[in-house]
């Protein structure tokens, strides 16, 4: 299947008080595109299909590389 399969549904706030996030054990944060972990060196998504959290981190989305501009020493 081609297109994305996140069909949210609101997550029950009692399962989300006890999800981690598998790969760094952080907390999770429910938004529009899915499940996100909330430490900043992770972020990995995790999609929700049929109002069920997919917690593996195969399945889960990697953020973008945010591209950090290079420091200038002025030097140059």
């Amino acid at each position: 299947m081609a297109g994305k399969e996140l069909n949210m549904k609101p997550i029950d706030p009692k399962l989300l008080e006890i999800l981690a996030c598998p790969k760094c054990h952080a907390r999770i944060q429910e938004a529009a595109d899915g499940l996100h972990c909330t430490q900043a060196t992770c972020g990995l998504v995790y999609p929700v299909r049929d109002g069920i959290p997919i917690m593996l981190i195969e399945e889960a989305i990697r953020p973008p590389v945010s591209r950090q501009p290079q420091s200038s020493t002025g030097n140059g």
